[in-house]
């Protein structure tokens, strides 16, 4: 599904760029997040906010496909196939403050939502249904806050622009500093208020058809920092 001529709303607010804006290595291959214990939440989030003030920019980006390593801080991405750790990252985060707001960068329709609970996993997660260029295709906002679920309701429209919620805290979005998972999806199949964000090397070709990187739903480009 080609989406590129597509003008969306900045899902943060504002555009996201170099003025505002830096790439956050989450991969296997960052020495720095190998001297963190991932298990310790607090460490955690002050290697992320000490990064973001150090590069004196708002909101970090974690790549579409980028493997990592930090999954196996929870039981939630164990796949019980092979015992391995699931670790490839199927959406973009952007990290930032929390309870920074979240707006919808194209209108639709909620099709579902739900906290997810558990160390590690969604927490309150909120699943839009798009009707774009002659197909149906999903966007998924995790990490959100547990207010901001509060008043939806399922097939209730969200407009071009207008705000879905929140950043959730350490304490409500599944132990992670605050940020918004963001991701695309083609078919959801029976899935509801969830869909896998996380991916085993494996599955990798499956899963990536399935999810196309959204880095054009938040305007981000390869000649700026993505």
């Amino acid at each position: 599904m080609s989406i590129k001529g597509l003008e969306f709303h900045p899902i943060m607010g504002e555009s996201l760029n170099d003025s505002n804006t830096i790439l956050m290595d989450m991969s296997e291959n960052n020495f720095a997040l190998k001297q963190l214990d991932l298990l310790d939440t607090s460490a955690f989030e002050a290697y992320i906010t000490g990064l973001l003030k150090q590069n004196k920019k708002r909101f970090g980006i974690g790549g579409y496909l980028e493997k990592r390593n930090i999954y196996q801080r929870s039981k939630v991405f164990e796949d019980a196939a092979d015992s391995k750790f699931r670790n490839i990252h199927l959406g973009i985060d952007i990290w930032a403050i929390s309870d920074s707001p979240v707006y919808c960068p194209e209108q639709g329709v909620i099709h579902s939502f739900q906290d997810n609970k558990g160390f590690g996993n969604y927490g309150p997660t909120v699943i839009l249904e798009h009707f774009l260029e002659g197909e149906m295709i999903y966007s998924l906002y995790g990490h959100l806050s547990v207010k901001d679920l509060n008043d939806l309701k399922i097939g209730q429209t969200i407009k071009r622009g207008e705000k879905i919620g929140h950043l959730g805290s350490s304490l409500e979005n599944g132990n992670w500093p605050a940020h918004l998972h963001f991701q695309v999806i083609r078919n959801l199949g029976n899935n509801s208020g969830d869909y896998p964000g996380v991916c085993s090397y494996s599955e990798k070709e499956r899963y990536s058809e399935n999810c196309p990187d959204p880095a054009s739903w938040l305007g981000l480009h390869a000649n700026i920092i993505y």
